[in-house]
């Protein structure tokens, strides 16, 4: 890592904590979202002739996933799909500059605003999965709630990519109730993906607090919360991939991570 890049990186998160409004799975209400593109608006892109990886069954591990096995040198860096899509851009681009790769759980009303951004995760050999359709508090939710919620996300991302996506992720939850549980397996998605280290990024505490609390949570096997849409992530990202390879850590997907 260059000192040139690691500056204009930090210059660039300066300017979105400027004038950036972000979300992410802090304990505020949701933000705002627009609908979603009307039927025939052609708003959104058609498929791709070859869909997307969808989720899938990995023998072995339990209905909710915290982490893998441990068993090779890998972390996943998994992060909650909402906010500026510029900083998701940054994120994504910083990443494939230090050859690691993410999983990005999307709120379906982010990808009903940035269509494009669904298809940009997946182009950089990202996991693309469900994180609920409006961000919801997903465990509160009666069952007909829950389902809509994921359902919904379930549906745009097959409309944007082909797939239901690769994972399910409750929203505003570190777990999933046993009734969000369920309604996600009959929905198509045999495990809930949770994690093990919490960043904290949503908090903005500032990138070096944001780096000391993954890089204390680091082993392998590990499965981390990061979010879109706060510059302390943006900030934060170079120095973290730059220490996981000192450490020997690769950041991989959470597909990769559990394969």
């Amino acid at each position: 890592m260059t000192p040139d890049r690691r500056t204009a990186l930090r210059a660039g998160a300066a300017l979105f904590a400027a004038g950036t409004a972000v979300t992410g799975c802090a304990p505020a209400p949701p933000a705002h979202t627009p609908r979603p593109p009307a039927a025939g608006t052609g708003a959104a892109p058609s498929p791709p002739a070859r869909p997307a990886p969808g989720p899938r069954r990995f023998p072995g591990h339990p209905a909710e996933i915290t982490q893998g096995s441990g068993a090779r040198p890998e972390i996943a860096l998994t992060f909650h799909g909402g906010g500026d899509p510029a900083t998701a851009r940054a994120l994504l681009t910083e990443a494939e500059r230090a050859d690691a790769r993410l999983t990005v759980l999307a709120v379906g009303s982010w990808l009903d605003a940035h269509p494009a951004i669904a298809r940009r995760v997946l182009d950089g050999g990202h996991d693309l999965g469900n994180h609920t359709q409006r961000h919801l508090d997903v465990n509160a939710l009666p069952e007909d709630g829950v389902r809509a919620e994921i359902a919904g996300c379930a549906d745009r991302l097959r409309r944007l990519t082909g797939s239901a996506g690769t994972w399910f992720r409750p929203s505003r939850a570190q777990g999933a109730s046993p009734l969000v549980a369920r309604v996600a397996r009959s929905l198509g998605y045999p495990h809930v993906l949770s994690y093990g280290v919490d960043s904290l990024d949503h908090t903005s505490p500032g990138a070096p607090a944001v780096v000391r609390t993954v890089l204390d949570g680091a082993r392998p096997g590990a499965v981390v919360s990061l979010h879109f849409g706060y510059p302390d992530t943006v900030a934060a990202l170079p120095a973290l991939l730059d220490e996981l390879h000192r450490r020997g850590l690769r950041a991989v997907t959470t597909t990769e991570l559990l394969t």
